[in-house]
């Protein structure tokens, strides 16, 4: 199967947690669990803009 036919899946929304009944230690957790998704997304990004990189350069027409 080629790749363009493969359905993907629907970008998931983020949910805001209810934060109200959360003490400090609970939302400090839970920003270095954002921060860390966070990284995990920058990461992933960068692989992806690395690699589209390294295909445009080698599939570059010579004298451009």
């Amino acid at each position: 199967m080629i790749e363009e036919e493969i359905p993907r899946p629907a970008a998931s929304r983020f949910t805001p947690a209810v934060l109200d009944r959360w003490d400090v230690a609970d939302l400090q957790r839970y920003i270095a669990e954002l921060q860390a998704e966070i990284a995990r997304a920058e990461a992933a990004i960068a692989a992806r803009q690395a690699h589209r990189s390294a295909a445009d350069a080698f599939f570059k027409k010579p004298g451009t």
